[in-house]
């Protein structure tokens, strides 16, 4: 599916870096010129196909080729080949490919499209990053699955499987709504605590099919922000960052907050070995209480290019 998705921390790309990455099926060399700018380019230098990402170097505001010193713009154009008397027409008018990127939310985004479209929408910034009442240094987290990114996403509307999978006090109710490429949710959530039960809510909100900003609600405020990022059509990768709210003036450490932290990724653990060996039920037998299922469907479906004809029916019919 088409949208922004999250490639790397922006603390952990300093300027001068480069790192060889792989998302979407293919290859690609991040890195960060010395003025501090983004680049992420196809990873073969057109010259003799060497790996800009294994033994390339930032020079200045180029990221130049182990190979033969070729340097290229973080627009994908030449920008010197320091052996050559000219630069021939054929390589001015070369241009690797660049993914348009955004750094947001201490996050690096990178647009994907199929068809090489430009983004379709804006990558959104969250109050609660530079709200001085929250924290200001990420929890970080990560996992590699290896499934389909929509079985994942598909996880935050089945409501029953909280309960059965992950033992939750009560069977959710969700307040699922949609806009564009946005969606919505609002989720009672009980909490069990040494003092008993404490009344919460969850409300989240996704822009898109790789980018999902949960806030958790109650005992200790919880922002999370989670990514998962396609490196093959059946693996991705899931990105937890958590920020919590100061509690007379300090970020908790240990007790409540921790436990909040502990318990979802303690969630994510227990999906995964469902989502590494389930298969996409393309016309499911729902009951009365899957429907938020249905209409995630009919949504996502709007992400995919060349989304199989039987797929998209089957989204756009399901109930």
């Amino acid at each position: 599916p088409f949208g922004w998705y999250v490639v790397d921390y922006a603390d952990e790309l300093k300027a001068g870096d480069v790192k060889s990455v792989r998302y979407f099926g293919e290859d690609q060399v991040l890195f960060r010129t010395e003025s501090g700018e983004i680049s992420m380019l196809d990873a073969y230098c057109p010259h003799l196909g060497a790996h800009l990402g294994h033994g390339g170097l930032v020079n200045g505001e180029c990221i130049e080729c182990p190979f033969h010193a070729w340097q290229w713009q973080t627009d994908g154009k030449i920008g010197s080949i320091p052996y050559a008397k000219n630069i021939p027409p054929k390589a001015k008018e070369t241009q690797i490919y660049k993914y348009p990127t955004v750094e947001r939310n201490n996050l690096i985004y990178a647009w994907y499209h199929p068809n090489g479209e430009q983004p379709h929408y804006e990558v959104e910034t969250y109050d609660e990053i530079v709200d001085p009442d929250w924290g200001d240094e990420f929890q970080k987290f990560e996992y590699h699955v290896d499934c389909h990114i929509q079985d994942m996403a598909e996880n935050a509307v089945d409501a029953a499987h909280f309960k059965y999978v992950h033992g939750v006090v009560t069977y959710p109710e969700f307040e699922v709504s949609y806009e564009d490429q946005k969606r919505f949710f609002v989720q009672a959530a009980n909490m069990e605590t040494p003092r008993g039960i404490v009344e919460g809510r969850i409300i989240g909100r996704s822009n898109g099919p790789g980018d999902n900003a949960t806030k958790f609600e109650g005992i200790c405020d919880t922002l999370l922000l989670g990514s998962t990022t396609p490196i093959e059509d059946e693996k991705c990768i899931i990105r937890f960052s958590f920020l919590q709210k100061k509690v007379d003036g300090k970020v908790p450490e240990g007790g409540v907050g921790a436990a909040i932290i502990a318990d979802i990724n303690k969630q994510v653990k227990e999906d995964i070995p469902i989502w590494e060996n389930k298969k996409f039920a393309l016309k499911p037998v729902l009951c009365d209480m899957d429907g938020p299922i249905a209409k995630f469907r009919r949504q996502y479906a709007t992400f995919y290019v060349d989304y199989d004809e039987a797929q998209r029916i089957a989204a756009l019919n399901l109930k």
